[in-house]
C-alpha cells in the first residue's frame, strides 16, 4: 500500500484517481487543486507517490515538480497529461518525474504505473 497524493485542478479527476487507487487498498493523504497546495502537503503528508497535472492554474505540474524535487530529490512523481503534451512530459521526466500517465485514465494502466514507481522504491 503507497500513500498517494493527487494534484488536479479538476475536482472529477481527483475523485477519479481517488476512487482507482482506493480500490486497490492505496491510501490517498492528501488532494491538491494547484501547485502551492501540493508542496504544503507534500511537506505535510511525506507520500510515496505524487500524481501531478501539468496544466493547472497559479503554478503549473513543470514548476511544481521543480520545487517539490528541491524539498525531497528523491520524489516519486507521476505526471498526467493530455494527449499532445509530450514535450512537457518529456522535460517533467528530465526534472525528476519518473513515469507519466495520459489522460483519460486507464484504470489498468494507472495501477500499473503505481506499480512499477513502487518496485522501484521498495
Amino acid at each position: 500500500m503507497a500513500k498517494i497524493l493527487i494534484v488536479d485542478d479538476a475536482n472529477f479527476i481527483q475523485i477519479t484517481l481517488e476512487t482507482i487507487l482506493q480500490a486497490a487498498n492505496h491510501q490517498v493523504v492528501g488532494k491538491a487543486s494547484n501547485g502551492e497546495e501540493a508542496i504544503q502537503l507534500y511537506k505535510q503528508t511525506k507520500p510515496d507517490i505524487v500524481t501531478l497535472d501539468i496544466t493547472m492554474p497559479e503554478m503549473d505540474g513543470i514548476e511544481t515538480i521543480k520545487e517539490i524535487m528541491k524539498i525531497d530529490p528523491d520524489a516519486n512523481v507521476i505526471m498526467c497529461s493530455a494527449m499532445g503534451q509530450q514535450k512537457i512530459v518529456v522535460k517533467a521526466i528530465e526534472l525528476g518525474a519518473k513515469d507519466f500517465i495520459v489522460k483519460p485514465f486507464d484504470e489498468s494502466i494507472v495501477l500499473e504505473t503505481v506499480d512499477r514507481v513502487l518496485n522501484r522504491i521498495e
